[in-house]
């Protein structure tokens, strides 16, 4: 709209590059057409007037505020809301409710940002319009306003503005409205409105200086600083065609002067214009030579041409932009490195200013941009303006406010709009308790630095010192209260004051109590605060409070007592006497030697705590295996009964070379489906089996060997791990994973081989390789990981070869702090993500939630939800945390995981004794498979080799020797024993 209303007007029936649909661009056509109407008329009758004040247009009818109308009507065509058809009936009603507890809202938390958004668009609809202006006006004095909610509010007063007071309250706002943010849309709003005033005392040099400030602001912008241009060309031309019907007022000759003064400024505009990289330069350079009745000078042609060169070294980081999508964080911070590299200064601010308004809230652009204006262009308002604005845009952000404090006091801005800054800040509401100390210490070395310290006692250091009473008194009340913690373990405060009235204020005694105060905070374990206070003792003290504080210090150290002892025996050595140096020995190896007692107790005890759970670990895993064992028992002793009566009706010794229960181990598989069916067919109306007949022991054995060499093995060639994923935790029970993996990775890639993995039994093992033809598939692939198949997570990974890089993991998530990141416990198991983001959302923008769930999909009520920036999470922190879902109440917190315990590899294991065990004596897969003794337990014998072993045989068991020294036995004998139980 804006950028059409400035289009020149031999442009208006070109047609557009860009714009959204035909009927659009017809609309922005008209609106610029109005706009021209009005620009020329109210110049026009400005003129007139200015020459001879009795001439009127009669036929116009162009009265002083028809300007101000059209204007209005031509500017809020598009974004002004319209007559409101009042209806009283319950949606109203519904709407002040909802008022009244915004209002109530912002009472409680005045820096709700949706909060005051919402509170303004009722009032609007509503028609309440001192109550939006009051509102607009309270959340401008918080927070800068986007372009969009500042051209409504300039859109509502102009239409209302009736006179001159209310007109210098409109360019007030205007002025308000272009320090947030670079807008050219607000700056050409603002040259236009100024326009309508161009009748009153002053009102020329007025829009004059609103065009000039909108250039110096955003004329060197690449894409949108043509609008500007234009529509100050336009208003010059409208002077030059108004001044032609007025001849016969003037004469000749001051006539003549006035047009060519006239006619200069548009020449100026066009030469000023060409010199500048833009697009559409050549558009405009036609323009220009189609308007100028004279040649266009050389030195024109020349910066011209210059200009151009300019523009094509700039055309691929402005289309970087066009083609990248908002926020374009990285695009504008290519195009910040190259403006910095060139080194204009009124580039580089102006570039800033674009990726600021699209990054308002990424605190580090704020920095990086403070820091350049810190450093290069060092201009007072300019800098102090930036650093405004940064604070107002993340105001949780400690470090923006630090350097603002810093560069107030670079600037020499007064004490008191130093204080109420830095009282600001505290109110501003940070996330961690280590940034209140961090703002502390920034006022309190604002307030060292304006002391001095020749004086015995001024204002500025009582000033001081009530600084640092409140500056402990409020960390210990209001940061302790919030975070559990006052955010200053090492007292670094009370430290720098005692350093101050050590060195300064030459006041050891005021130092010497505040070491103490800092001692009795359990800082008096350390041995580097003990030694902290000897330099500074023997800097600005005496002898004897050094000695006395180093026998303190040998008394109460935990950490590094040896190195305190060592301090103390070097001083007695240089300095003390004979009963010193006596006395400091005694003391020391008194200290050392009951030090190492403790250590020595504390290593005994940790080694009794480690096998303490080694014991216990073990009798879990003993309690496993027999419940495990006496379960199979329980299963198989029907059966062993059933056979046994079958086998004592036959003739003892005539069976002995068929041994079912043998057969069943080996096998210990499901048979084939031919052999089920037979099985079926055999087996009688009560269940029993009619006889069968079974193979000899020798071929049962080459059976199970034949059905391992019928399993497929798969092959993995790790030279292709580039274009393979590993694909795990997929069900056992997936029939055909092959088939039913392949259209979800094909949606990736062309698939060249999906290699399922199964075990020797021929069962899927739940995990398989999936091999593509090209790499970036692969790389694709892995957004598929954590997908749901079969009521299941999918994890994807990158195929690694873990013997060769044996610390490889992949963990998706942030495992650091992430302050616009909460972390939320004590959810219902039944909450979905859907319910979770409705609630989530009244407090900011959801950008994700994450449901933490096990291996098997299963919720575990926790998850994780990523806000758009920090402020809104601390928002939503302070509302939700303690809020009751389903019953259940929940805990919410900032993002900050703990550090993983990576654990040792240890090189060999202890057996319970704590004698060192190689890994043989677990058997080829260690300990944690249960092995079971095959022998009967009646034939069992004890033996101490046996029970040191766990969960399975000693190198050299007894019970191997025990079973051989036993006479051999037949299935006879051992059906007797089975029938005798």
């Amino acid at each position: 709209m804006a950028t059409a209303a400035a289009t020149s007007t031999s442009e208006t029936e070109a047609e557009p590059k860009a714009g959204p649909t035909a009927e659009g661009e017809e609309d922005d056509v008209k609106t610029a057409r109005t706009r021209r109407k009005v620009l020329s008329r109210t110049v026009a009758a400005a003129t007139y007037k200015a020459v001879e004040p009795g001439w009127d247009q009669p036929e116009e009818g162009v009265s002083e505020s028809d300007g101000d109308e059209e204007y209005a009507m031509a500017s809020s065509a598009e974004s002004s809301p319209g007559e409101y058809e009042w209806e009283y009936d319950e949606e109203e009603e519904k709407n002040q409710l909802e008022i009244e507890r915004l209002e109530e809202q912002l009472s409680i938390n005045v820096y709700d940002y949706n909060c005051h958004v919402d509170l303004i668009r009722l009032l609007r609809l509503e028609g309440e319009l001192t109550k939006v202006r009051m509102a607009r006006q309270k959340m401008s004095e918080i927070f800068p306003l986007t372009e969009e909610l500042w051209l409504e509010w300039l859109h509502d007063e102009v239409s209302m503005a009736l006179d001159g007071l209310d007109r210098e309250h409109v360019y007030d706002l205007f002025e308000k409205a272009v320090k947030d943010y670079i807008c050219p849309n607000i700056w050409l709003e603002y040259g236009q409105y100024s326009v309508g005033g161009i009748g009153q005392k002053g009102g020329l040099e007025k829009v004059r200086s609103v065009f000039e400030r909108a250039l110096s602001s955003v004329g060197l912008h690449m894409t949108k600083g043509l609008a500007i241009w234009e529509a100050y060309r336009e208003f010059e031309s409208a002077i030059v065609e108004a001044a032609r019907p007025i001849a016969g007022f003037l004469s000749p000759f001051d006539w003549e002067q006035t047009f060519d003064s006239q006619l200069e400024k548009v020449h100026s505009l066009f030469r000023r214009q060409l010199a500048i990289p833009l697009y559409d330069m050549e558009a405009t350079f036609a323009e220009y030579e189609e308007w100028s009745e004279d040649p266009i000078p050389e030195s024109v042609i020349q910066n011209y041409n210059k200009a151009l060169q300019q523009l094509e070294s700039y055309k691929p980081y402005e289309e970087a932009l066009l083609q990248a999508e908002a926020p374009r964080l990285a695009e504008y911070q290519a195009y910040i490195d190259f403006e910095m590299k060139i080194g204009d200064p009124a580039r580089v601010q102006l570039i800033f200013e674009r990726a600021l308004v699209e990054n308002c809230l990424v605190p580090d652009l704020w920095i990086r941009y403070s820091q350049y204006l810190d450093r290069q262009l060092k201009v007072k308002d300019l800098v102090l303006s930036v650093h405004n604005r940064a604070v107002r845009n993340c105001p949780w952000t400690v470090a923006l406010w630090s350097r603002y404090l810093l560069a107030m006091e670079r600037h020499g801005v007064d004490h008191r709009v130093i204080s109420v800054t830095f009282e600001k800040a505290l109110s501003a509401g940070f996330i961690q308790a280590t940034d209140y100390v961090e703002i502390w210490q920034a006022y309190l070395d604002y307030l060292r630095r304006r002391v001095d310290f020749k004086q015995d006692s001024s204002k500025e250091l009582e000033e001081l010192r009530s600084a640092f009473t409140r500056a402990l008194e409020y960390l210990k009340q209001e940061v302790e209260e919030r975070f559990n913690e006052s955010g200053d373990p090492s007292c670094m405060i009370m430290q720098n004051w005692a350093r101050i009235e050590a060195r300064l204020c030459n006041n050891m005694q005021k130092a010497r109590e505040l070491w103490d105060s800092i001692m009795t905070r359990g800082n008096a374990k350390y041995a580097n605060m003990w030694l902290e206070y000897y330099n500074l003792e023997r800097a600005h003290g005496d002898t004897q409070h050094c000695r006395k504080a180093l026998h303190r210090a040998v008394q109460c150290t935990s950490d590094y007592p040896e190195h305190v002892c060592e301090v103390l025996l070097t001083m007695e050595r240089t300095e003390g006497t004979l009963e010193d140096w006596d006395i400091a020995v005694q003391k020391t190896e008194t200290r050392l030697a009951r030090v190492n007692e403790q250590r020595i107790k504390a290593a005994e005890k940790e080694a009794a705590l480690a096998q303490q759970e080694e014991e216990k670990a073990e009798q879990r895993k003993r309690a496993r295996a027999e419940k495990k064992a006496l379960k199979k028992k329980k299963k198989t002793r029907g059966t062993d009964k059933r056979r046994a009566e079958e086998d004592d009706e036959k003739e003892w010794g005539d069976d002995e070379e068929e041994q079912p229960s043998k057969r069943r181990k080996v096998e210990n598989s499901t048979p084939p489906a031919g052999e089920a069916q037979g099985l079926e067919a055999e087996t009688g109306l009560f269940g029993k089996s009619a006889p069968v007949d079974v193979d000899p022991p020798s071929k049962q054995k080459e059976r199970a060997a034949a059905l391992k060499r019928d399993v497929p093995r798969v092959p993995h060639d790790s030279s292709k791990d580039s274009i393979t994923v590993f694909v795990s935790n997929l069900p056992y029970s997936m029939g055909e994973p092959a088939v039913t993996l392949r259209p979800l990775f094909e949606a990736c890639g062309e698939v060249a081989e999906i290699r399922p993995i199964f075990s020797n039994r021929g069962d899927f093992r739940g995990y398989c390789y999936v091999e593509f033809k090209e790499e970036k598939s692969a790389l694709q692939a892995l957004q598929l990981d954590r997908k749901t198949v079969e009521g299941r997570p999918m994890f994807v990974s990158p195929c690694v070869d873990k013997s060769k890089n044996p610390d490889f993991k992949v963990f998706r998530y942030s495992t650091a702090l992430e302050k616009h990141k909460l972390f939320v416990s004590g959810l219902p198991f039944s909450c979905t993500k859907e319910e979770l983001e409705e609630i989530c959302k009244a407090h900011g923008t959801v950008k994700d939630i994450r449901l933490v769930t096990n291996r098997a999909g299963k919720p575990k009520g926790l998850a994780y939800v990523e806000y758009e920036n920090e402020s809104q999470a601390s928002q939503a922190v302070l509302k939700m945390d303690g809020m009751t879902i389903k019953d259940n109440v929940i805990k919410v917190a900032i993002s900050n995981p703990p550090q993983r315990k990576v654990p040792e590899k240890p090189e060999a294991r202890k057996a319970p004794g704590g004698a060192m065990v190689p890994r043989q004596i677990y058997g080829a897969r260690g300990k944690g498979r249960t092995q079971l003794s095959l022998l009967p337990r009646a034939l069992q014998r004890p033996s101490e080799t046996a029970t040191q072993a766990e969960n399975g045989p000693a190198p050299q068991p007894a019970v191997t020797a025990s079973a051989a020294e036993a006479p051999k036995m037949s299935n006879a004998d051992f059906a007797k024993l089975l029938l005798r139980k």
